[in-house]
């Protein structure tokens, strides 16, 4: 009856009907992607001298997976019995004492870590927002995720000679490498932004690494490093950043040196920034790919990471291979 009634209303009134028709729209679902936090009265603050201001600490813990599950197929968006299922089971783990078999002084054990525990706000249901399946693209020659994402940070040395050198640059306490510092991970998801005229640097509390990004116009020197070369300008109100030249121990998904990466950072609210990221190399995927998640202010300050203190944690496993090596150079004499 009423959805007959807004039918004839939308063919009386004419150029009403656009607004009337998506008023019905959102009463049937709930506002997702960036329209569920944008804030369209919002007015951009300015720096004294002239930049958009988008200083701060910034929070992008998410439970919402990089790549979509298949089993949500080509559906962008959770629904609200989605979204509060995996949320409760997030706050669960968060807040509930383990399980009485869950092993003890586990480094990366679930109830010590803290990747938040709720799905990011545009409520998709992969960071993944290009291609429109939420995957990343398929790999060319074979190529794509050869390093399983993880670029230097897999499994200890199997080098009997110098293991400290083989060892995941993350475990060394060296870097975590650029992008993947800046995708939600297991805990320590903040960065901190900082702005003077001509330049804005991009603090990563994971191993406190810093990006200073020039903003005139500068070419890139080639020379870049665990966190690549940035360069940065402004679209309107949009931060934009490239980075390349990255060192080929830190790759992501299978890419390294050939890899360019390009953020988007927008203030949409007072308290919220658009932040989007796109990969592009062709010698590992057959298309560019995109991430999107919504950035909110910290809830507590920006600390030190000191990793481990003293460098105990890769003495001990060190350690802990020498004592392998002789307990199995003992088994072979015996034998």
């Amino acid at each position: 009856m009423i959805r007959g009634f807004l039918s004839r209303l939308l063919v009386v009134f004419g150029g009403t009907s656009i607004v009337l028709a998506a008023a019905w729209s959102q009463t049937q679902a709930p506002v997702s992607g960036i329209a569920a936090v944008a804030d369209p009265s919002f007015t951009m603050p300015r720096t004294p001298w002239g930049d958009p201001d988008i200083q701060g600490v910034w929070d992008y813990r998410t439970i919402t997976p990089t790549q979509r599950s298949p089993q949500f197929g080509d559906r962008e968006f959770y629904t609200d019995e989605e979204i509060a299922e995996l949320e409760a089971r997030a706050r669960s783990r968060m807040e509930n004492p383990p399980d009485e078999n869950t092993p003890a002084n586990l480094v990366h054990a679930q109830y010590i870590t803290d990747p938040g525990t709720e799905v990011d706000e545009s409520r998709r249901t992969s960071l993944i927002i290009d291609p429109p399946n939420g995957r990343m693209p398929d790999s060319v020659g074979g190529r794509g995720g050869g390093r399983g994402g993880f670029g230097g940070m897999g499994g200890r040395s199997q080098d009997p000679a110098r293991p400290w050198l083989g060892m995941p640059l993350l475990q060394r306490c060296i870097s975590q490498g650029f992008p993947r510092s800046i995708m939600p991970t297991l805990y320590n998801n903040n960065i901190k932004i900082t702005q003077s005229p001509g330049y804005v640097a991009i603090t990563h509390e994971m191993v406190h690494e810093t990006r200073v990004v020039p903003l005139d116009g500068r070419e890139f020197t080639g020379l870049g490093g665990y966190m690549g070369e940035s360069r940065g300008h402004w679209e309107g109100d949009t931060l934009v950043v490239e980075t390349r030249h990255l060192n080929d121990s830190v790759g992501y998904g299978g890419a390294d040196e050939n890899l360019k990466v390009t953020e988007r950072y927008t203030l949409i609210s007072p308290d919220r920034i658009d932040f989007r990221m796109t990969f592009e190399d062709e010698t590992v995927w057959t298309q560019p790919w995109t991430v999107a998640y919504l950035m909110r202010p910290t809830e507590g300050g920006f600390y030190e990471y000191a990793c481990h203190e003293g460098n105990r944690g890769l003495y001990n496993i060190l350690e802990n291979i020498v004592a392998e090596r002789e307990q199995a150079a003992g088994a072979d004499a015996g034998e």
